[in-house]
């Protein structure tokens, strides 16, 4: 009956092995079972970041527009943001202040414009990092998904001073409910995650971590992965015909190299409640990005979700909506 008392708070050692195991194959992740922390989803990940390395006033360096939850849990921790622009590729390790302490960054797919940050950047944010004795929180929500070229691997992969902290999610490939997600860190600063994570909330529900470390270990989530690509690929050219078809010279994209979105930028000046309100009464559901942004964002952006709807009904939906544009 163990597996109905309390487990350890890092997460159930199974679970550990499995996704140690998985990151170093899929994403050049370099860690060991006693790195890692399950975690209730990547947004308790944040919140154990912020209550374990940010101190009120801390100055923190975060790409604009980014995640509401990185912004928030930053915010309630008490962290002095300092917003720093993303373009096509990303955040500029050039223009992150050396005042920060952190940087939190998307770099498989920039949330939520799209964007990957190339080599060259990832290994001039980890110098950045080293020069001015910060930490970088690599959050790779949407890391198992590339459709162009070989993915980057990760920059905790490319790491050689311990200064970057990894967080992942199975929100993204299995199920938002299932509530499951990881942490790995720096070996010094186990202690201190392992200890938040047990005031935050104990433990992680151990029937579902069985479970999902039986699902990894079996080679049946790879094989799962794989037949998830192979779908959301054909939904994503789906997505890109329809575009090119209906909204040919009237919108940019970005996105959609990789990860679960895409954003399209319409090419003139269109209001974004606008465009949301117009869609909804074409039966389109549409999202605007304006309230990712720190500072004011001057231009409009659509995000488009299609992952969990079928070929037919995204051609459709981008037919509808090039009425609304």
């Amino acid at each position: 009956m163990s597996g109905l008392d309390y487990g350890p708070a890092k997460g159930n050692k199974a679970l550990r092995e499995a996704i140690c195991t998985h990151l170093r194959r899929s994403r050049a992740v370099v860690c060991d079972p006693s790195q890692v922390v399950v975690v209730n989803g990547s947004q308790q990940a944040l919140d154990l970041v912020a209550r374990v390395l940010v101190e009120p006033g801390d100055r923190v360096a975060l790409e604009d527009p980014s995640y509401q939850g990185t912004r928030e849990a930053l915010r309630a921790a008490g962290a002095r943001l300092i917003a720093v622009s993303v373009d096509r590729s990303g955040i500029d390790p050039g223009k992150i202040s050396p005042e920060a302490r952190l940087v939190f960054v998307t770099p498989s797919h920039q949330f939520p414009t799209g964007g990957i940050l190339p080599l060259g950047r990832r290994l001039a944010l980890l110098e950045w990092a080293k020069r001015n004795n910060a930490l970088i929180i690599e959050d790779d929500y949407d890391g198992e998904f590339r459709y162009d070229g070989q993915p980057f691997e990760s920059l905790q992969g490319l790491d050689t001073e311990g200064r970057v902290v990894y967080i992942g999610t199975f929100s993204r490939t299995i199920f938002s409910a299932l509530r499951i997600g990881y942490l790995v860190a720096p070996k010094e600063l186990m202690q201190a995650f392992a200890s938040a994570k047990w005031l935050s909330d104990r433990q992680t529900a151990t029937l579902e971590q069985e479970t999902l470390a039986e699902f990894i270990s079996s080679g049946l989530y790879e094989r799962y992965l794989q037949r998830l690509r192979r779908r959301n690929t054909a939904r994503r050219n789906a997505l890109l015909e329809a575009i090119e078809k209906h909204l040919k010279g009237r919108v940019e994209v970005t996105g959609h190299e990789a990860g679960g979105h895409m954003v399209l930028w319409p090419l003139r000046k269109v209001s974004e409640e606008a465009v949301i309100q117009r869609a909804a009464t074409e039966g389109v559901r549409v999202y605007g990005i304006s309230g990712y942004y720190v500072k004011k964002n001057l231009r409009t952006g659509i995000m488009l979700r299609c992952l969990r709807m079928t070929e037919v009904q995204i051609r459709e939906g981008i037919r509808r909506l090039s009425k609304v544009l």
